[in-house]
């Protein structure tokens, strides 16, 4: 049986939190509670819509400032009770340098008087951020009184202690909140919007308003789970409904995420837009009186047909179609190999310049980035607009937790965006930008491959840097990003390669199918994976998530003799000293292969011979070294483990072969070739400027 409090708030709950209804709101006077609406019925929910949120945001561009309102209708979905709410403050972590992101922003190397857009320099007051929560209301239900917890918030740092930070507000309840129980809070908040940190912020009159209003954590068997805002990971909440409306300046565009319902000005001279999406776990906007509006469509025969909506600065016109197309292969590699997007419809921001917010993902909506000069072929825009478009899928229905398995969405991604990019866009050519940037070089003879995209790379510099199953916000801040993006596309590359494409395809969908709309952990990812395959992987998984221990495997050693033997053979009178000539011309060949890295893969061993015969070896890699010897005919010539280059995550190539045949003039001619066509290049570019 309910309490009374409880009862109140469930019926108030049973209006705002059901699966078939949109949340909207009427604009309230000051000092009366909103007024909840209900709009048409929708489709069964396919996702718990228990943290629903209907808000009332305006900007005003000149003092950059933001006010908002909103009514947040959140169900228990857990176990256990809570007696308390917990909310996300982000823009906070760019009050002052003392909030835990700046603190780790700070050693990683992006401090006062860095280039990087991110650190904070000798910004001017105006540059900085805040937001303050400047009421907190219960709402008990139509005609009860209202229970104001504004004076009762306290700001809590669960992380690292840290008691400047403001990143995380904690608001008691008069009542605890049972499983299966609903309630309902009204807050206000004004907040500052910043010269971009993090891809959130305005340069001149482009606004790109990300992570803006106060947002509910996950309330988790374990407990609440809102992680501060560091510097290093990204975000984590539950699926529900937004029905935003957001007033702007009349005639400046607006992008969201969802879909745009209505649309009326005001007698201010401003413009409020309705935008309203069902079943995500985020809501950002973007507004200027710049952008350009491109639309298109994607279309397939067996996928859903999704609208593209384009907003793009109007120096880039010319790479409208790039963008189309770089976002179609994303719908429809993804959509055919893993699962398709369901959603109708998608948002394309081409960020402004120096504007430091391209290449970020939001549900519906997502950041690419290009420059004006933009060669082909060079995987830029296309790489970053499939790679955020992707995001949709691992990230955006797959709602896994960002702060502590980023690499769930990050390094699947990675690997998909490698995949997708060199299926439809090859060739993809190394380039260079040149004079701070602005001029591009292209390298024709140097093609990237799938491993290039990977980040092999990044990979090998901080390889040992952190065990994957750390959780992600521990990661060290400067290497973060090798373990999450890069070493996971590396190990499901490996494993594509081991056990084959269709039966890692059959994981990775199984996990898409299975994960839709909920938050998955590593476990049910491995479980999939293993059931992909048709064989238990833990053994694998053991060594690339649950330790840092790292891949070489190298052939130390090739020889190659007589196969008779020097010295005294044979007994009594029919003893003779033998000088080791091979009397039928038969070769001993001897390869060492040794395991050099901690951990253990199982690798093929190819021996080629002077007549042209090969011999491949199978090894289960796990000794610390390996003889493999051979009497024959003809002399071996060359050893390589790992020929076929399964192992993508060994560290140190460069050891895994030997060979006996002198190679330095081949070499040499080589190397000298592409010396002297990049100096070619070079000179070329010079006289251009001369």
């Amino acid at each position: 049986m309910l309490r009374p409090l409880g009862m109140l708030l469930a019926v108030v709950a049973a209006v705002l939190v059901t699966s078939t209804d949109v949340v909207s709101q009427r604009q309230a006077p000051a000092g009366e509670p909103a007024t909840p609406a209900v709009a048409p019925p929708m489709a069964p929910s396919p996702s718990p819509r228990n943290a629903n949120y209907s808000i009332d945001v305006e900007l005003d561009p000149a003092s950059r400032t933001v006010t908002g309102r909103s009514v947040v209708s959140w169900r228990n979905i857990s176990g256990r009770p809570t007696s308390a709410l917990q909310f996300h403050l982000y823009w906070n972590a760019w009050r002052n340098t003392d909030s835990t992101w700046m603190r780790e922003r700070l050693r990683a190397g992006r401090g006062p008087g860095g280039r990087n857009a991110d650190s904070p320099g000798q910004r001017p007051a105006g540059d900085w951020s805040f937001i303050d929560v400047t009421a907190i209301r219960l709402l008990a239900g139509a005609g009860a009184p209202l229970t104001d917890l504004t004076a009762s918030g306290t700001f809590i740092a669960p992380d690292d202690g840290n008691a400047a930070d403001r990143t995380v507000l904690s608001v008691p309840l008069p009542v605890a909140v049972a499983p299966g129980e609903a309630v309902t809070v009204e807050l206000a908040w004004t907040a500052h919007v910043p010269r971009t940190y993090a891809r959130t912020g305005a340069v001149g009159n482009y606004f790109f308003i990300a992570q803006w209003f106060p947002k509910l954590g996950v309330l988790e068997e374990t407990g609440w789970n809102t992680h501060q805002f560091h510097a290093g990971t990204e975000f984590f909440a539950d699926y529900g409904v937004y029905d935003v409306r957001i007033t702007v300046p009349r005639g400046w565009v607006v992008g969201a995420t969802g879909r745009e319902r209505e649309r009326h000005d005001t007698p201010k001279g401003t413009t409020t837009h309705r935008y309203v999406q069902e079943d995500v776990h985020d809501f950002v906007w973007t507004t200027s009186p710049d952008y350009v509006v491109k639309t298109a469509a994607f279309e397939h025969p067996t996928l859903p047909r999704t609208e593209m909506r384009l907003l793009l600065q109007p120096e880039h016109l010319a790479q409208a179609q790039r963008h189309f197309a770089a976002t179609r292969t994303a719908l429809k590699f993804y959509g055919e190999w893993f699962g398709p997007y369901p959603y109708g419809h998608i948002t394309v921001v081409d960020p402004a310049w120096q504007s430091s917010a391209g290449g970020m993902e939001y549900p519906t909506l997502f950041t690419a980035g290009t420059r004006w000069l933009a060669p082909s072929q060079v995987g830029d825009p296309e790489g970053v607009t499939v790679h955020e478009a992707g995001h949709q899928f691992w990230y955006g229905l797959v709602g896994n937790n960002e702060l502590e398995h980023a690499w769930l969405d990050e390094g699947l991604n990675q690997f998909s965006t490698a995949r997708a990019l060199h299926e439809a866009h090859a060739p993809i050519h190394f380039y260079a930008r040149f004079f701070d940037g602005f001029i591009p070089w292209v390298f024709r003879e140097a093609p990237l491959t799938r491993v290039d995209s990977d980040g092999l790379a990044g990979y090998r510099s901080a390889a040992e840097t952190d065990v994957p199953a750390t959780p992600s916000w521990r990661y060290f801040t400067g290497t973060g990003g090798a373990i999450t993006y890069n070493k996971t596309a590396l190990w499901l590359h490996t494993l594509e390669r081991h056990i084959g494409w269709p039966r890692l395809r059959r994981g990775l969908s199984l996990f898409f199918a299975r994960s839709q709309f909920a938050h998955p952990g590593p476990e049910d990812l491995f479980a999939a994976l293993s059931e992909g395959a048709g064989r238990d992987l833990t053994w694998y998984f053991d060594q690339v998530y649950r330790s840092s221990n790292t891949f070489d495997y190298a052939v130390s050693q090739l020889t190659t003799t007589a196969a008779g033997p020097r010295g005294w053979v044979g007994d009594g009178s029919a003893r003779r000293f033998a000088e080791g000539a091979a009397t039928q011309a038969t070769w001993r060949s001897e390869v060492v292969v040794q395991r050099l890295g901690e951990a253990v893969f199982p690798v093929e061993v190819l021996v080629r011979f002077v007549d042209g015969s090969t011999a491949r070896e199978r090894w289960d890699g796990r000794d610390r070294w390996k003889l493999f010897t051979y009497d024959r005919a003809s002399a071996a010539v060359s050893a390589e483990v790992d020929p076929n280059q399964v192992l993508l995550l060994d560290v140190n190539r460069t050891n895994n072969s030997r060979t006996l045949q002198p190679l330095a003039p081949k070499a040499s001619r080589q190397w000298a070739g592409r010396w002297w066509l990049w100096l070619q290049d070079l000179v070329i570019t010079y006289g251009f400027f001369v």
